[in-house]
Parts: structure tokens; C-alpha cells; sequence
């Protein structure tokens, strides 16, 4: 199996508990919301989780690699919205040399207004 569907499914678990403690996973690492999220009113931050974790719309164009490591979703508060995970050692100091090793990978999702990017 080659290492880019693997990648694209420990991402896809590792969204998908977005604000939930999932047990029972390898898939370790952390969750940013910018202060541009942060600003935002609670509900409209809870929309955002939802449809960041949520997001299935993968394409050539906005996924090339087929990693499903970034998405962008429009959001009627906060405009454009995009989300990404990045690969790190587990110190998080530096990029992982093996992502899809759970050993040697913490993953980051961090969630942004585009207007930060």
C-alpha cells in the first residue's frame, strides 16, 4: 500500500476527533484555533470544528498529494476558512521524518481565517 492513502486516513481519523478525546488511537498531537477563531462567537467556532472536521471534499486542485491534510470551507461569520496538518517529530520541534510512523509523527491541525494566512 503506498504511504499516501495511509497518510490521508490517520488525517481523516485525526480530524475527525476535533475536539473530542477519541481513545484507543495512536494518532497523537494537538489542535490550533488562530485568534481569529478564537474571536469568533462560540457558536459560530462550534460550526467551525464541525465542518473542519467534517470536510470530504477532496480534489485534485485543493488536495494533490490525496494526503487530505487541507481544506478550505466558507463560513457565513468568519468568511473564508482554511484548516491544515502539519507533520512533527514528537517533541514538535521539528518536521516529522516518517508522517505516517505514529512513533516518530505528532500531527497539528491548525484551523485560520484565510485573512491570517
Amino acid at each position: 500500500m503506498s504511504p499516501r492513502p495511509t497518510l490521508a486516513r490517520q488525517n481523516d481519523q485525526f480530524r475527525s476527533r476535533l475536539g473530542v478525546p477519541v481513545f484507543g488511537t495512536d494518532l497523537l498531537g494537538r489542535f490550533v484555533f488562530t485568534p481569529g477563531i478564537e474571536a469568533l462567537s462560540p457558536e459560530s467556532q462550534i460550526d467551525i470544528w464541525f465542518q473542519v472536521r467534517d470536510f470530504n471534499v477532496f480534489t485534485e486542485d485543493n488536495d494533490p498529494y490525496g494526503e487530505h491534510d487541507f481544506g478550505a470551507i466558507d463560513h457565513a461569520e468568519a468568511g473564508k476558512v482554511f484548516w491544515k496538518i502539519d507533520y512533527y517529530d514528537p517533541s514538535f520541534t521539528m518536521g516529522s521524518e516518517d508522517p505516517k510512523d505514529f512513533a516518530k509523527t505528532r500531527r497539528v491541525l491548525t484551523v485560520m481565517l484565510a485573512s491570517e494566512y
